[in-house]
């Protein structure tokens, strides 16, 4: 790779050992995708959940917190995910008590990196949204997908030592979707079936997801007519699930993302034509996950995170009634949504009516399978494709629903299809 004189410096250890491991990493992973060079990245988002951290994790923030303050900062703003313990709910989930104490040393290690602990997935909605062609260094699949299609922004699936190697040099290697060769669609849908809530617009990218073969397959929609032009919290469902499904880092929609507004998106040589997706295909996406029977332990609204008008229209549906004994139901937001939130009476709703709103989590993020044995929780139900398409993995039984049906479940205390 080329580097920077700057670059070069950090690479000798000039500024430090922080900096130094940070560029040894980018070069790795340059080297790897064949990267000529660096790009500036604006900002960067931090996988930091402690699930994945464990205890290693968290030793080796630890340890580059221990170094002087000029040497371990970050470059560049950078903010987190969500992380796995909310500290007002967790003993009513199962939690332990070790489990909080690795995330408060998380926290304490992030925090003299001067990391800001935004713990959302949802930070292009409420933080500092990405703007067209800015290079970044994004780690959730869910942010980087928004930002790369519907915002227009260039980043690649950043793992958390890699995100954080950007946050720690402003740079990030120069390869796949940093590049406009990398952009082009390859693979052309024509939608004849206008999604009608945020299930149907996640079992979409669902559908499309399971026909990507590569990260570099890139798919364009095309939107049968008339088509109403879908909101920011549908196509946040629809590129969490894609993103979940088919491992894919941007979409195009044309008509829609920045890219294919006008109806000339870029395209490889040979792009595939595939055939028609119909109400027929979402229709059995979505049926595939209902069970014989009609249990249901556990509803939750979840991954991606609930902006605020999300998390209204749960309240709204929950107000002045009540959730039966036998079902739980927990909702996830930002911090910032959670505060308006509290200010809104949204909040005062949901707990009314006995569920739990949980601020800075989210559910697959919080060591599901634990919380689980601990409830006895088994069959889950959720508006969210992506939850249901990794909860699995978490010993639950998923079942896929649009968001008013999964709130009736949890006051009839039984799936209500």
């Amino acid at each position: 790779m080329r580097l920077s004189k700057h670059e070069q410096d950090m690479l000798s250890g000039k500024y430090g050992w922080p900096r130094r491991f940070a560029m040894e990493q980018i070069v790795k992973v340059g080297d790897f995708f064949d990267a000529e060079d660096c790009v500036e990245v604006a900002q960067v988002h931090l996988m930091a959940d402690t699930e994945s951290l464990g205890e290693d994790g968290v030793l080796f923030l630890e340890k580059l917190a221990g170094y002087p303050l000029e040497e371990r900062s970050v470059k560049v703003p950078t903010v987190t995910d969500p992380r796995g313990i909310d500290f007002e709910h967790y003993k009513a989930l199962g939690q332990s008590e070790g489990q909080a104490d690795l995330e408060r040393r998380t926290i304490d290690a992030f925090r003299a990196l001067g990391v800001m602990m935004t713990d959302t997935c949802i930070n292009y909605q409420t933080i500092m949204p990405p703007v067209l062609g800015e290079h970044l260094a994004f780690g959730d699949t869910g942010s980087s997908i928004y930002a790369n299609s519907v915002q227009g922004a260039r980043t690649n699936f950043q793992g958390g030592p890699s995100a954080l190697a950007s946050a720690l040099t402003g740079r990030a290697p120069r390869y796949g979707f940093h590049l406009d060769e990398c952009r082009k669609g390859a693979k052309i849908f024509k939608v004849d079936h206008a999604p009608r809530d945020f299930a149907e617009w996640g079992a979409l990218g669902g559908v499309v997801g399971r026909h990507m073969e590569s990260y570099w397959d890139v798919p364009v929609l095309e939107l049968a007519a008339p088509h109403r032009h879908p909101t920011s919290d549908e196509l946040k469902h629809f590129g969490a699930a894609l993103a979940s499904y088919g491992s894919t880092a941007l979409f195009h929609m044309v008509g829609v993302t920045p890219e294919a507004f006008d109806g000339n998106v870029a395209l490889i040589d040979d792009p595939e034509t595939m055939a028609a997706i119909s109400a027929r295909d979402i229709e059995a996406f979505i049926d595939a996950y209902w069970p014989d029977d009609d249990v249901v332990d556990v509803v939750v609204f979840a991954a991606p995170q609930l902006s605020l008008m999300e998390i209204s229209e749960v309240a709204d549906l929950l107000d002045g009634r009540h959730i039966n004994e036998k079902v739980a139901l927990i909702a996830t937001v930002s911090p910032e949504v959670k505060s308006a939130a509290d200010r809104m009476g949204v909040t005062a709703k949901i707990e009314g009516a006995g569920g739990m709103l949980l601020q800075g989590v989210c559910f697959y993020q919080m060591c599901a399978r634990e919380i689980g044995e601990a409830k006895g929780w088994k069959r889950l139900a959720t508006n969210s494709a992506k939850l249901v398409n990794i909860i699995g993995g978490y010993g639950y039984e998923p079942v896929l629903a649009p968001l008013e049906r999964c709130v009736e479940s949890a006051i009839q205390g039984r799936l209500v299809r």
